[in-house]
């Protein structure tokens, strides 16, 4: 009998070959989509889930509220790591680790050294009783117990000490930074598996007091939140992280510091779960990569596939049920010759399940292609080898059983209802229901295309408003040179400075820290007193010589710059002029504003420029020189101004590495153009354009392809009556519009239908950006006008062809 099933559903399949290949392509598309979404979906899901008592893991991390609104910090105060120990009831376990950021290691073995080694913590032995590493040398008991002892990672080891086993590693000495020296004394293997806490070694926390990071850690100071300070516990089985919040808010209303209270601030310790490092960025994670997991986007990528999964089922229900009355008199006899319905719905399945199963087999073969394709876009760890497993392989088996019974179903039911004395007799047609539900679902299926196409046009636009968006200040042909931030002394740069000067190339350098516009920016607290009362602000701090404001164009509306050496002076910018109650910016200047309980001086207003995202206003920000230079030195960025044509700037470039190497010699080159860097800002609404542009794409794609096959069924359809208009003296126009009316009010109603959907959804998506395009008329009024275009050259490929056939041959037709 099975065997029965599969003969003849494959000889219908082979007999309306266009029909199935519309249907394969477009199951195909929906399934190919769903598998790479869900290998997106599974790596990141995946991470750091192999823990064990992953569920009762969770890091400490602090929450301010603060005027000027509110922010979240991963890391903990100082204090936190002796009271997580001794006043938290309900903790199994605490680890702290410091991360700690170095410049050089050197194996003393081989005397190699190791620029900017990475992924390095200072850590105490309960890290490893929190986090079950597997032990190749040493002992978690023991490790870490001594100062300056460090456990290694297998790959830190290898790579510190290549070829000597690693038995003999054990006892070998590390020096960090030329000053701080540590033995050897324990290996763990790698974690095989996914995860963020991806560190290679590990010293002990003892060492730390040897460091300039010694009050970071052991300091009793409860207003010091660092976000290298990092805490984790693991609750215990009969407590609640409830319970444990409970106790960190006690604690933070214990401990309130006194500058907090002075500025309005409030601090409140939380805690966050394991399983949420890998997507709540607002707390900061390790990353060691650009790539940035977004639930919200994953999110959003299971809705596409099964959006897309749905627009080919449909294809498949319509095409199916549109050719009722083709198959009818198969079914006729089929019914008078003994067959139950339930086995005229099982054939309809199996024919369905037929034609889904091959569909997953071309959609895998897309699957490989479109990771080729997207190699880059993904997450490095989103590769071929995740379809060998076996959740690939379930997801494979489950999603041809849902859609072969969601498309398979309804089709088979409709046409087993036949009755056999009608169909046999000819007297079969469409019911009005069926048609109906044809509409139903043609409309449904381009009202989603037409969404997707407005948020691809809308997305865009707002992208190309922010890339081209005025910043306030000029990055054309503007480049920074990051020098060594273990060199703190500002000797060398100004020598770098110099001869950077002597260079034709070069238009201007200026001295200073980040440009304008950066991830990275330190913030004060301001107070101005103003009329016997004190207006408290918080600033962010940008430091720059005399020419810094020059080099970016930024405009000095009042005053002038701020000197270069250790005098505490400021150039203002006009929010934070505005935010002391100021409109004139001459009126500001000469005004003394307090910093860290000391009056700084006002030198000058500046312009208002974004210092980050679009999506974010701007801040409060203040100028200065270098006010530290006699510890350690603010101006350790070098900005440049190029001249000439872009296709001459590697030239320049080859000349300014040289430079730096003769000053830096063996150093890291860091050059950087700003306006890369700003675009860095976007790479998240980037990656969504580029989402929305491959998944509008295969719906609109899905959408033509079940519009192209009504099409084809309803000429073939009406070629009689097409001959007979044709006879009667109707025109090629006339047929034409004639079969293409019906379909495209269908488009127009999906338009509609599409419209308040997608302005919603897009009000709400921009309502994140501070400052944003607009809602154009002509955005919706494009996208509808190209779905109604595009549908109607669908339609007159065919139609045309139908309605300049010969009539004699129409009106023979059966």
């Amino acid at each position: 009998m099975l065997k029965n099933y599969i003969k003849i559903a494959w000889r219908n399949i082979w007999k309306n070959k266009l029909f199935s290949a519309i249907n394969v392509i477009s199951l195909a598309i929906g399934l190919s989509a769903s598998f790479v979404i869900g290998l997106m979906v599974y790596y990141d899901f995946s991470f750091d889930t192999f823990h064990e008592d992953g569920d009762r893991i969770y890091r400490v991390v602090t929450d301010f509220e603060t005027p000027q609104g509110n922010y979240k910090n991963g890391g903990v105060t100082p204090p936190m790591r002796i009271a997580a120990k001794e006043q938290l009831t309900g903790v199994e376990q605490s680890a702290y680790f410091y991360n700690w950021w170095i410049s050089e290691a050197k194996a003393e073995a081989n005397k190699q050294t190791f620029k900017d080694p990475e992924r390095i913590i200072l850590t105490e032995a309960s890290y490893f009783d929190i986090f079950q590493y597997k032990w190749i040398a040493g002992s978690k008991a023991t490790a870490l117990q001594q100062p300056n002892s460090v456990v290694l990672t297998r790959k830190r080891a290898e790579a510190y000490f290549p070829n000597m086993p690693l038995a003999a590693v054990m006892g070998q000495s590390l020096v960090y930074d030329g000053t701080i020296s540590a033995t050897v004394s324990g290996i763990v293997e790698d974690f095989d598996k996914r995860t963020d806490l991806h560190f290679n070694e590990f010293i002990s926390l003892e060492t730390a007091k040897q460091t300039e990071s010694s009050d970071q850690i052991f300091g009793d100071d409860w207003g010091n939140t660092n976000n290298a300070s990092q805490l984790y516990i693991k609750i215990a089985q009969q407590s609640t992280p409830e319970q444990i919040k409970t106790q960190l808010a006690t604690l933070s209303e214990a401990h309130v510091d006194a500058d907090m209270l002075k500025y309005n601030n409030k601090r409140t310790f939380n805690l966050q779960a394991l399983s949420d490092l890998h997507f709540d960025h607002e707390y900061g994670a390790y990353g060691y990569s650009d790539y940035e997991a977004d639930k919200g986007i994953l999110i959003s990528l299971v809705f596409v596939a099964l959006f897309l999964l749905l627009l080919g089922s449909i294809n498949f229900i319509n095409l199916n049920t549109a050719q009722a009355a083709s198959r009818a008199k198969e079914i006729g006899v089929r019914k008078t010759m003994g067959s139950s319905k339930r086995q005229l719905v099982l054939q309809f399945l199996g024919e369905t399940f037929l034609l889904t199963l091959i569909a997953a087999l071309c959609s895998v073969v897309f699957c490989v292609l479109a990771l080729k394709a997207f190699d880059s876009f993904m997450a490095e760890g989103i590769e071929l080898s995740l379809m060998l497993t076996p959740w690939f392989a379930a997801l494979v088996v489950v999603l041809v059983i849902v859609i072969t019974l969601l498309s398979g179903f309804y089709p088979g039911v409709v046409l087993s209802r036949f009755k056999p004395a009608r169909v046999l007799k000819g007297s079969v047609s469409s019911s009005k229901e069926k048609g109906v539900l044809r509409q139903v679902l043609t409309v449904s299926q381009f009202a989603i295309a037409q969404v997707f196409v407005i948020a691809t046009l809308l997305v865009g636009k707002q992208i190309y408003y922010m890339m081209h968006q005025d910043l306030g200040f000029n990055t054309e042909a503007v480049a920074y040179l990051q020098t060594p931030w273990d060199d703190f002394s500002i000797d060398k740069r100004l020598v770098l400075e110099q001869e950077l000067k002597r260079i034709p190339e070069i238009q201007n350098v200026s001295l200073g820290g980040m440009p304008p516009a950066s991830f990275n920016m330190a913030t004060r607290m301001g107070i101005f007193k103003k009329d016997g009362q004190e207006l408290i602000q918080e600033l962010q701090i940008l430091n720059g010589d005399t020419e810094y404001l020059k080099l970016y164009d930024i405009e000095l509306l009042a005053g002038r710059p701020a000197l270069n050496d250790t005098i505490e002076e400021y150039v203002i910018n006009e929010t934070g002029m505005r935010a002391f109650g100021f409109k004139d910016p001459e009126k500001i200047v000469g005004q003394y504003l307090e910093l860290n309980s000391h009056q700084r001086l006002i030198v000058g207003v500046m312009q208002d420029f974004n210092q980050r995202s679009l999506k974010d206003k701007v801040m409060p920000l203040m100028l200065t020189g270098d006010t530290s230079r006699d510890r350690r030195t603010n101006f350790r960025t070098l900005h440049v101004k190029l001249t000439g044509a872009s296709s001459g700037w590697q030239n320049t470039i080859a000349k300014v590495e040289q430079l730096y190497q003769e000053v830096y010699p063996g150093e890291e080159f860091r050059l950087s153009f700003v306006d890369e860097s700003i675009s860095k800002f976007y790479k998240q609404e980037q990656r969504i354009a580029t989402l929305l542009n491959w998944a509008t794409g295969l719906a609109v794609l899905i959408s033509c392809l079940g519009l192209l096959g009504l099409v084809i069924h309803t000429t073939s359809r009406r070629t009689k009556e097409i001959g007979i208009r044709k006879v009667l003296g109707a025109s090629i126009l006339q047929i034409n519009a004639l079969l293409c009316t019906d379909f495209l009010k269908l488009v127009i109603v999906a338009y509609v239908i599409a419209l308040p959907i997608a302005w919603w959804g897009l009000h709400q998506w921009l309502e994140d950006y501070a400052y944003k395009t607009e809602m154009s008329w002509w955005v919706f009024a494009l996208s509808g006008l190209g779905m109604m275009l595009l549908a109607v050259l669908i339609m007159s490929f065919k139609t045309l062809k139908a309605a300049i056939a010969n009539p004699v041959k129409a009106l023979r037709t059966e």
